[in-house]
């Protein structure tokens, strides 16, 4: 090989050398860059909460709020890489200690947000109701609260304002953050239905109640007491009032219709209430429940305990139990030995 072309050998080799090293140099700046940069936040894992219709400025703002992304430009032309741009999902995602750039953009960009659990129960009132919804999951309290209560929207489902809270069966449900009102409420109504078996439905048709009564004399039992042993005597003693054509005469369907739940004790003028959920003065169920009755409650009624007894006031212990009287005579004896138990006290 003659000399010129050894030396055109040696630089073509060089030449390719330094393009080789010139490579190695920006993938490893490019490593570095996405891949080492790691996000550091104070607890292993924090949560970042993309709203709908969030557009990809209102990602980049939300990240350098955080603090998750440190080069505003390198972060943009990695995204734009991955077509993130066109690919924002609303959503709660999990952001780990120690994750990379790469990493960060592929959970937004894959929309694999972590869903939630919605815990609700010892329910009163609509407003409560959607006040705890609402800070679960991306729909506002106006929001829920409004659809609840929207008659024209309830009516296609067989419902209104009043009864619709029978749909609401308090428990343990997984949602998404970015889940609105109205998937909300259409999520609630098919647990309703899975909820109201055949086994159920069988029970309530047993008992000569429908669902909306079954819940509402659950309501009653769930707000007279709090002990589940108790439950199916007290739904027993409104059964055997029903069934005798008696009044009801549940010292909570007052306090429900005066709506202050402040009263610790209902007096006599509280009894004068006229309302049709005053069990006082109209015979019967109420028209809708007086809260949102939790399992045990709707059990207790479908189970509803069957004995002879049609009166039952707390015991003097202050227990939370209750004294229970077939006879009008001993319930008054029962309580007596409540009213001189509070004077003690």
């Amino acid at each position: 090989m003659s000399k010129k072309k050894k030396k055109g050998c040696f630089i073509l080799i060089i030449f390719i050398f330094i393009l080789f090293s010139l490579s190695a140099w920006m993938i490893f700046k490019f490593y570095k860059k996405f891949f080492e940069n790691k996000i550091q936040i104070k607890n292993q894992e924090e949560y970042l909460f993309i709203s709908t219709g969030s557009n990809f400025e209102d990602v980049i703002f939300l990240l350098e709020e955080k603090n998750y992304i440190k080069d505003k430009k390198e972060f943009i032309w990695l995204a734009e890489t991955k077509n993130y741009k066109k690919k924002i999902h609303p959503g709660r995602y999990k952001i780990k200690d120690g994750m990379s750039t790469n990493e960060l953009i592929n959970l937004l960009r894959s929309g694999s947000q972590t869903p939630l659990n919605i815990i609700f129960n010892n329910i009163r009132t609509k407003k409560q109701f959607a006040k705890i919804i609402s800070e679960f999951i991306e729909a506002s309290y106006e929001d829920i609260f409004n659809l609840i209560n929207d008659e024209h929207f309830l009516s296609s489902y067989n419902l209104n304002s009043e009864n619709v809270v029978m749909i609401f069966i308090p428990n343990t449900y997984e949602f998404y953050w970015n889940t609105s009102a109205k998937e909300f409420f259409k999520r609630m109504y098919k647990e309703y239905e899975k909820f109201w078996t055949k086994e159920r439905r069988k029970k309530a048709k047993k008992i000569n109640l429908n669902l909306r009564e079954v819940s509402t004399l659950a309501s009653i039992v769930e707000e007279e007491t709090k002990k589940n042993k108790e439950k199916k005597t007290i739904a027993g003693v409104y059964m055997n009032r029903l069934k005798r054509g008696m009044l009801l005469q549940a010292d909570p369907t007052v306090i429900f219709a005066i709506g202050d739940y402040k009263i610790k004790r209902v007096l006599h003028k509280h009894l004068k209430y006229k309302s049709p959920y005053n069990t006082y003065l109209n015979k019967g169920l109420p028209p809708a429940p007086i809260c949102f009755p939790s399992i045990s409650s709707i059990s207790s009624v479908l189970n509803y305990e069957n004995h002879k007894y049609l009166f039952f006031c707390a015991k003097e212990d202050f227990s939370g139990y209750h004294n229970f009287a077939r006879t009008l005579r001993q319930h008054n004896v029962n309580a007596n030995k409540y009213r001189k138990a509070l004077k003690r006290r």
